[in-house]
């Protein structure tokens, strides 16, 4: 079958996506890449075949113009949807996520999409939870549809809420009426299932997933970080025990000056007996004004090559580093507030999930200092009730089907969802 990844243009958001293109590709699928053009080059890097479309969205500059004006950007999540929360603020959140962020990274690839979806004419597309130009070109050619999500399920439990808590008399749904425009275009109306996919494969274990009303294909976690190569250092083992210090690929110039520096940071852990790995920018590491002995600092290293040496990661709750650490077994501090709460999403909750099933520590707002971070990183270190925890995590991420496994099953999921041709 021919099968269509797609995805806004989000290195972050297409790294998770790879391991099953790879899967569908060598079970003698034919497998495409559509994105805007500004991701080609990484889709291809990864050995998967890139198929630019559109233009290149500029959300993230119209994020830096409106926080250098100091003004209100609107893209803010109500990061704990695990709870009840009042219909009128879920409707809120639509009425800023929609034209925002939705409509910024969508608009200038939707046409294209579609255009090249009647041409090439896919049977399954798989699309990334924030990338509803996915289902809007499946819908048009009658391919399956679904969506492979990179984190927690909040987009489905926040459609569910609003949903179910909407008022008899209400009638604007910002969402449906955006979706929905874009189908009459073709002809076509809208449904549920393009906000939530026909199905969604997940690669967050039970334990900590959200509990959504959705048809849920589970997938182990395969961890991929792009070209990687392993540096000379990192091939023996740790003398002391190593803790990985990362702010995520796509965070640091989101959190510089912010609620911690990474100068407290390495000043604080720079006494105890440990290795700390330090994943900074270059321009990053020109700002700091001491490096204790005990850090090595790097522009960038595999995630998968460092954890399985690492005793602890301190991060900020990215889903990438979050989901590998877990993979590996490694205990994780979390900051999750680390980040302006503007640009939050499920961090908080990855985090406190995370905490709940004693696999990790976490540190809120208005308890971050350099200090507490040290007093943390201390105790998870020393205590192996956490390291147990993070082991049964992980065995519980080891017992789902891999992605070479999933594939038969979408294979059928195909076969019942896909328009007759």
């Amino acid at each position: 079958m021919r099968v269509l990844i797609t995805t806004q243009a989000e290195k972050t958001h297409f790294l998770g996506m790879v391991p099953l293109g790879w899967a569908l590709r060598t079970a003698g699928h034919e497998v495409r890449v559509a994105s805007q053009p500004d991701l080609a080059e990484g889709i291809a890097d990864s050995g998967l075949t890139a198929v630019p479309v559109g233009r290149d969205h500029l959300f993230h500059y119209l994020l830096k113009s409106v926080k250098s004006l100091g003004l209100d950007d609107g893209s803010g999540f109500e990061p704990n949807l695990d709870q009840d929360v009042p219909w009128q603020e879920i409707s809120d959140s639509y009425q800023r996520l929609v034209p925002w962020w939705w409509k910024v990274v969508n608009e200038p690839m939707m046409a294209d999409l579609v255009t090249f979806c009647r041409q090439w004419r896919p049977d399954l597309v798989i699309w990334e939870p924030t990338t509803f130009a996915g289902p809007v070109a499946a819908r048009v050619c009658g391919a399956a549809h679904a969506r492979l999500l990179w984190g927690l399920d909040l987009f489905a439990r926040m459609r569910e809420l609003f949903l179910a808590g909407r008022p008899a008399d209400e009638h604007e749904d910002v969402l449906a009426g955006w979706l929905g425009g874009h189908l009459a275009e073709y002809g076509g109306a809208f449904s549920e299932d393009l906000t939530r996919g026909q199905f969604t494969i997940d690669y967050m274990p039970p334990s900590l997933r959200l509990d959504v009303d959705v048809r849920q294909v589970p997938i182990r976690y395969v961890p991929y970080n792009g070209r990687a190569v392993v540096p000379d250092w990192l091939r023996g083992r740790p003398a002391r025990p190593r803790v990985l210090l990362t702010l995520g690929s796509a965070a640091p110039e989101r959190v510089a000056g912010h609620l911690l520096s990474v100068q407290e940071l390495l000043t604080v852990l720079g006494d105890m007996d440990i290795e700390v790995v330090a994943t900074l920018s270059a321009k990053q590491q020109a700002e700091l004004q001491r490096v204790p002995d005990n850090a090595r600092l790097v522009e960038f290293v595999p995630m998968h090559a460092v954890l399985p040496t690492c005793s602890a990661v301190v991060h900020h709750g990215g889903a990438g580093t979050y989901t590998t650490a877990l993979f590996y077994g490694v205990p994780q501090l979390l900051l999750p507030d680390l980040i302006l709460p503007q640009y939050m999403f499920d961090e908080p909750l990855l985090a406190q999930r995370l905490a709940e099933q004693g696999a990790g520590l976490r540190i809120p707002s208005e308890e971050l200092s350099g200090w507490r971070v040290r007093e943390e990183l201390d105790r998870l270190l020393h205590d192996p009730a956490f390291h147990r925890a993070a082991g049964r995590v992980r065995e519980e991420m080891l017992a789902m089907p891999s992605p070479n496994q999933v594939v038969p099953e979408l294979e059928r999921l195909v076969a019942e969802l896909r328009e007759p041709s």
